[in-house]
């Protein structure tokens, strides 16, 4: 089975049991060099699966849970050494839903300590691996959710995005990727409300995946007052719209950031193919996006430190050298006037986006600057050929990734990640960026390129695929 759905339809036709789907699962996590996890819980799983409803949406589906989502008696560290001890006493309401709908949760998978850098390698749980290529990282934060997905471990699993950390694991292992609208999964209860740009989705294989996700998902929940009300028919709709005539950007660097140039090669042409297939139409559009700098990592910083309590600042020397410089910066520049200077700067983007899309319905752009880099960090601040550095100075250089991928996290706007093939062998993924409210427009133009430009469902070589 390629999907999730895939394994549904299999366990309603009897070809396979819940049970022997999960212990399928388990043997091949047990014996997996990719650390993709940092707790599992396969007792309670195989009694789940063991009675588990199949006529459910997900029901017996052996599934992934990202770190930093809230699952009742599961470690919730947010991958950091300062928590280890902690333990759950909530299930997330996207937890719930998800067990509500036949979902037999199995394993919890890293991620970067509190979702701050995208690559996954923290002193808790050690490096997360590729499995593309070992040496190199899956991405981040939700990094161990992508290894568990492409390495044929788990069907499915969660994950969430603040900055990107959907759509560059799905770069980088060669998955399929959907960045919400804000507020489309509501994150209660204990919502976390500023900065306003981390949303909860999943990683899949295929589109259909990702679809019937939001299906069990989505809708509003009182203890997230930021939550969107419900939609239906995600994936009874897939396909139903008309993609003809629609008309799209394709800006490989988004208008800023530096990309490889093998890389931006290779977004341009996979969407030639994906523009002719979808019979779109290609118009010229200046995004004008405010350079991203400084303002946006600093408002995240509030959030660490809202998570961390009371165990900030006695404890700070405890966190990663990046979480900890990143504190320190914030403490010492974060005035009443470098916050009304990020409230300026939303607020430029937003006009920015919203023009961006008056001229385009669709934007197609790289998911990342290059391919997957050293697995145990950090994230480079260079791409071959050019001396980012020099060009764009040192703090737009570390943030040269978020700048392809943030600006639809500070807007609230869906994007989502299609992989386009491979450089070096290794994944490079597509990125289509749209309006609010228009994720099921981005699942049937994906559906297109899942089937004009179909993906290894699992990474090469990879010893299991369940």
């Amino acid at each position: 089975m390629d999907d999730a759905c895939g394994l549904v339809d299999a366990f309603r036709a009897r070809d396979i049991s819940p049970l022997e789907a999960l212990d399928a699962c388990i043997d091949a996590i047990e014996r997996s060099p990719l650390n993709a996890f940092s707790h599992t819980d396969f007792e309670r799983a195989r009694d789940a699966a063991s009675g588990a409803d199949v006529a459910l949406p997900f029901g017996g589906v052996p599934f992934g849970v990202k770190e930093l989502e809230r699952v009742k008696a599961w470690p919730s560290t947010d991958a950091s050494v300062i928590f280890r001890d902690r333990i759950s006493d909530y299930d997330q309401t996207s937890v719930v839903r998800l067990r509500g709908a036949g979902a037999v949760l199995a394993a919890q998978t890293t991620a970067s300590e509190f979702g701050g850098i995208n690559c996954t390698s923290t002193e808790l749980h050690g490096t997360t691996r590729n499995p593309w290529n070992q040496d190199l990282t899956p991405g981040g934060s939700s990094g161990g959710t992508a290894a568990a997905v492409a390495g044929g471990l788990l069907p499915i699993a969660t994950g969430s995005d603040g900055g990107g950390s959907i759509r560059i694991p799905a770069g980088f292992t060669g998955l399929f990727g959907l960045k919400a609208t804000y507020g489309r999964i509501p994150k209660g209860p204990w919502a976390g409300i500023e900065p306003l740009t981390s949303v909860i989705g999943c990683l899949t294989r295929t589109v259909r995946d990702t679809a019937r996700y939001f299906d069990a998902c989505n809708g509003f929940d009182q203890s997230d007052p930021l939550s969107l009300p419900a939609v239906g028919g995600w994936e009874g709709g897939l396909g139903g719209h008309d993609l003809a005539g629609m008309t799209v950007a394709i800006l490989p660097d988004l208008g800023s950031a530096r990309v490889r140039a093998e890389v931006a090669d290779r977004v341009a042409a996979a969407a030639d193919h994906l523009v002719s297939a979808a019979r779109l139409r290609v118009v010229e559009a200046d995004p004008t996006l405010p350079p991203l700098r400084g303002q946006w990592a600093m408002a995240g910083q509030v959030g660490f430190v809202a998570d961390l309590g009371s165990a900030y600042p006695d404890r700070a020397g405890e966190l990663s050298r990046e979480m900890r410089a990143g504190l320190e910066g914030a403490m010492q520049r974060y005035t009443l006037e470098k916050a009304a200077s990020i409230e300026s700067y939303r607020r430029q983007l937003n006009e920015a986006m919203a023009d961006l899309f008056a001229q385009a319905d669709f934007v197609i752009c790289s998911s990342n600057p290059d391919v997957a880099f050293a697995a145990e960090g950090p994230p480079p601040s260079t791409i071959p050929g050019a001396d980012l550095i020099h060009e764009l100075g040192f703090s737009r250089a570390v943030m040269n990734n978020a700048a392809l991928t943030a600006p639809s996290n500070l807007n609230g706007s869906p994007a989502m990640s299609i992989p386009a093939g491979l450089v070096d062998g290794l994944p490079v993924g597509l990125q289509v960026l749209a309006g609010h409210h228009r994720e099921q427009l981005l699942l049937d133009l994906a559906l297109v390129a899942e089937r004009e430009l179909p993906w290894p469902k699992v990474a090469p070589g990879s010893p299991h695929r369940v």
